[in-house]
This record gives structure tokens, C-alpha cells and sequence, in this order.
């Protein structure tokens, strides 16, 4: 049905309009009132239309890969919503629903080029409706984006931690051991070959000191690799968190949706009985 003019001057946007102004736009929008639970719109439905909320209570959602609903947008009074898709001309990329009994003007195009012909300086707040909701798009991104620890470690490690990693992978593979061993067995074999002219002859003291310099420092070399390990796997235990929690989030909201359900059955089935009855 046709808006009042008198709502149309609550609302900010609107609010600088003089009388005649507001009835001709009050004759081109509609005053849609959407009931409890009340799809406005769904994703992928035809963007022809956007909404301002006069009254009431509105979400705005999308869906993620993981197929997780994300909270895009709530409107207060006055606020756009649905506004992008209409003036791009495509499907609509977010659903809104009335949590409660809500109130909206709902307007197309043309609508919009009837107020900016007669108020051009609107444009400035539908871009700072446009503004917000691109910024809101921005965090939620920040937020979902879930990065590998590997990638987030490699990028703050400096070069003495990729020497650690490489030292202590070194230093636990087959190749050190047979190596260390090879070097350690003909040290050993020269030293006992040459007697009296050996330059460490046996208990090989002077072996003995380098092994403990090299174990000295391969020790702490070795810590730094395993406290890097230690980090990543923090990470990957605080990241496996965030999983758990969204899946416990769908998982609640499932739950909901199954209640809901029922309380519809139960109100059909009612409904059925009462009928019968009469």
C-alpha cells in the first residue's frame, strides 16, 4: 500500500524533504509490514527492491563456504538495507528476515532517481550506507579468513630461525648419524693407526672437546626448533577451537530450527484439531 508522507519525514534520509516532495515520493514506495519470522527477501531473489525499516527488528545474513549464516547487517530505524543488489541490478547476495512484527518502506530505482533529481545531496548518505555495509563485508572477512599456522610462522620467522629448523632437521635425520658416524669411526682408526705420531691418541681427548662444543651448541639450537614447533601447534590448537565453536554455533542453530519446526506442527496440528471439532 501507498506510504504516509508523515513516516517518510521520520525517517533521516527523508527528513529535509518539504511537503510536496514527500507526497510524490510517499505515492511512488510502498509500506510493507512483514510478520514475525517473515522472509523479506532470500539470497539469490531478484534485486528489484531495497528497504528502509521504519520499525521493528531486521537481520541481514549471508552464507559461507562452510555453509555457516554470518550476520551481515542489523538496521535500525531509518537504516538501508537490500540497497546494493538494487542498484546494481543483480540477485540479491544476503537474506533479511523480520525477527519481530516489522515495518519497511520498500522502493526500486526509479525511486531513488525521483529523490536524488530532487535531492541530489541523498546521494552522500546512500553512500555512507554503502560505506558501512562495505566495511562490515571487510571484517567479517578479517575474521573468517582462516590462514595455515605453517604460512603465519614462516612469515614472522627471521633468519636465524630458519637456521634452527634446518640444523635440528639435519640433526635428526639418517644422514647426520651416518655421517658423524663415518667421520667418527675414521678419526678414530687414523688416530690408533698412527700410534705415537697421532696428534690425539687414544682416550681421543681432543675428540672429546669437540663433541662437547658441538653438543654445547646444538642443544639450545635444538630448543629454538622445538619452541617453534611449540607455536604451531598453539596455533593449530587455537584455530581447531574456532572450528569447534562455529560447529557448536550450527549445530545450536540447527537445534533451533528443529524446535521451531515443531511449534509449527504442534500450532498445524491444532489448528487441524479445532476444525475437526467444529
Amino acid at each position: 500500500m501507498p506510504c504516509d508522507p508523515k513516516i517518510l519525514r521520520n525517517v533521516p534520509l527523508f527528513a529535509l524533504l518539504d511537503d510536496d516532495e514527500a507526497a510524490i515520493l510517499a505515492q511512488q514506495v510502498e509500506h510493507r509490514h512483514f510478520a514475525r519470522n517473515q522472509k523479506i527477501y532470500k539470497i539469490g531473489d531478484p534485486g528489484e527492491k531495497s528497504y528502509i525499516l521504519i520499525e521493528g527488528h531486521v537481520h541481514v545474513t549471508t552464507v559461507d563456504e562452510d555453509q555457516q549464516e554470518l550476520l551481515v547487517d542489523e538496521p535500525q530505524p531509518g537504516e538501508f538495507f537490500g540497497f546494493a543488489s538494487m542498484i546494481e541490478q543483480s540477485t540479491h547476495q544476503t537474506a533479511a528476515i523480520a525477527l519481530e512484527g516489522s515495518d519497511c518502506i520498500e522502493f526500486d530505482r526509479s525511486d531513488i532517481l525521483e529523490l536524488l533529481t530532487r535531492k541530489p545531496h541523498a546521494g552522500l548518505d546512500l553512500l555512507t550506507v554503502l560505506g558501512r555495509q562495505f566495511h562490515t563485508s571487510q571484517t567479517l572477512v578479517r575474521q573468517r579468513a582462516a590462514r595455515s599456522p605453517n604460512e603465519i610462522i614462516e612469515e614472522e620467522a627471521t633468519l636465524g630461525d630458519h637456521l634452527a629448523d634446518e640444523v635440528a632437521r639435519f640433526g635428526g635425520s639418517w644422514r647426520f648419524i651416518i655421517a658423524f658416524s663415518v667421520v667418527l669411526i675414521v678419526y678414530a682408526g687414523v688416530n690408533i693407526w698412527l700410534d705415537k705420531k697421532a696428534w690425539d691418541p687414544y682416550p681421543f681427548i681432543l675428540l672429546n672437546l669437540f663433541l662437547s662444543m658441538l653438543a654445547a651448541i646444538q642443544a639450545p639450537v635444538i630448543m629454538m626448533s622445538q619452541n617453534r614447533q611449540d607455536t604451531k601447534d598453539r596455533l593449530r590448537s587455537e584455530l581447531d577451537f574456532e572450528v569447534n565453536k562455529r560447529a557448536e554455533s550450527e549445530i545450536q542453530g540447527l537445534s533451533k530450527k528443529v524446535h521451531l519446526l515443531d511449534d509449527k506442527i504442534d500450532d498445524l496440528m491444532e489448528l487441524l484439531r479445532s476444525k475437526s471439532q467444529q
